[in-house]
């Protein structure tokens, strides 16, 4: 979630210093919650900012740095299931990832891997 605009902070801010209402009223009528205004006031007495807090979270996907690897893999073996290119990187990395890892690995590549429809045709 995009944190809130520093106009809005200070609109919350000086509404709470002009005795506008209460910090409940005031959350009502900028439409946040309680919380929030309770936070950013005390971030406000004891800080003094009203600057949202950088982004910190998150853990870096295992496979970041090896998207070279990953797309010569896909390169060399178009038909290669998912499980089969994991199984690949695991023998050469030495790096055990999940098949969703795979995945979401090749979608910020835009690889896409190419069927073969051979197998399908015994369908019809």
């Amino acid at each position: 979630m995009k944190a809130y605009s520093v106009d809005l902070r200070q609109r919350v801010i000086d509404a709470y210093e002009q005795e506008e209402g209460s910090q409940r009223e005031l959350a009502k009528r900028f439409k946040v919650s309680l919380a929030f205004i309770q936070t950013l006031l005390k971030r406000y007495r004891t800080e003094k900012t009203i600057e949202p807090k950088p982004h910190t979270g998150g853990f870096t996907a295992k496979l970041d740095e090896h998207h070279n690897l990953i797309r010569e893999i896909v390169e060399q073996d178009n038909d290669a299931t998912l499980e089969e290119i994991c199984v690949q990187l695991e023998q050469k990395l030495g790096l055990k990832v999940s098949v969703s890892t795979l995945w979401r690995a090749l979608q910020q590549l835009n690889l896409t891997r190419k069927k073969n429809t051979s197998c399908y045709s015994s369908r019809k």
